[in-house]
């Protein structure tokens, strides 16, 4: 059985399953705390209807600390397993993993906000971005892509397969800061066939005053008005 007690002593195991450190957990717990509290409120239900029982009354939860709650969302997140393996992992039902998922997840963005730190999903916001100390701004651009169950639909199991990775996956685009690594925007979400130049040609992205832009070769041709654009090359075959 996963939980934070047992996996905070696996520094490795901890960063492999959830994507944060352990110091970077601690960082986001009291705010994720803050964020669950306000959301639901103990004297009311999870269904906002005042509570009649004290609250605490009645069988406790595998996930009753907030470092479980938070820990279970970030496996999801991280490793986007089936409910059922999320289930087993954290020893509880099918449908009590959907219902922990649909409970928690808005917590989570809600305290991400509260920090400042959720990306932005407006292309054209990303202009209002500050540029750096020197005032300028390195971005890196890049298509992410993670698994999905494969379509029944065979017109949308075309859509999703990806070549590259052989698998059917859901696509996005980010923008992340070279400086600090932070998501500063998250595109829509694609299909996973769709060409990563064409994603970032519907967002609209308008960048930062004197931006030097990362891209790979699934960006080739995209050209925004930015001071700079730099596109790494393909070492040749042989060599």
């Amino acid at each position: 059985m996963v939980t934070y007690k047992t996996l905070s002593t696996q520094s490795q195991s901890f960063l492999a399953m959830t994507g944060l450190t352990l110091a970077e957990f601690r960082d986001l717990l009291p705010a994720f705390e803050t964020t669950y509290d306000r959301t639901y409120p103990l004297d009311r239900t999870a269904t906002g209807q005042p509570r009649q029982r004290w609250p605490g009354a009645g069988r406790h939860s595998v996930l009753s600390h907030s470092e479980d709650k938070l820990l279970f969302l970030l496996v999801y997140l991280k490793t986007y397993s089936l409910q059922v393996v999320l289930a087993q992992l954290f020893r509880i039902s099918t449908s009590q993993a959907n219902y922990w998922l649909h409970h928690l997840l808005p917590v989570l963005r809600s305290a991400l906000d509260d920090l400042g730190v959720l990306p932005e999903r407006d292309g054209a916001g990303m202009a209002r971005q500050p540029a750096g100390s020197k005032g300028t701004r390195t971005l890196i651009i890049d298509g992410t892509e993670r698994r999905r169950q494969r379509p029944k639909n065979a017109e949308k199991q075309a859509q999703h397969y990806s070549g590259k990775k052989k698998t059917h996956t859901d696509k996005n685009v980010v923008l992340a800061d070279a400086a600090d690594e932070q998501v500063l925007y998250l595109s829509k979400t694609y299909p996973g066939a769709t060409n990563d130049k064409r994603i970032a040609g519907e967002a609209g992205l308008r960048y930062p005053p004197d931006t030097t832009l990362y891209k790979d070769a699934g960006f080739q041709g995209y050209e925004p008005a930015v001071r700079k654009t730099c596109q790494a090359k393909k070492k040749a075959k042989g060599r």
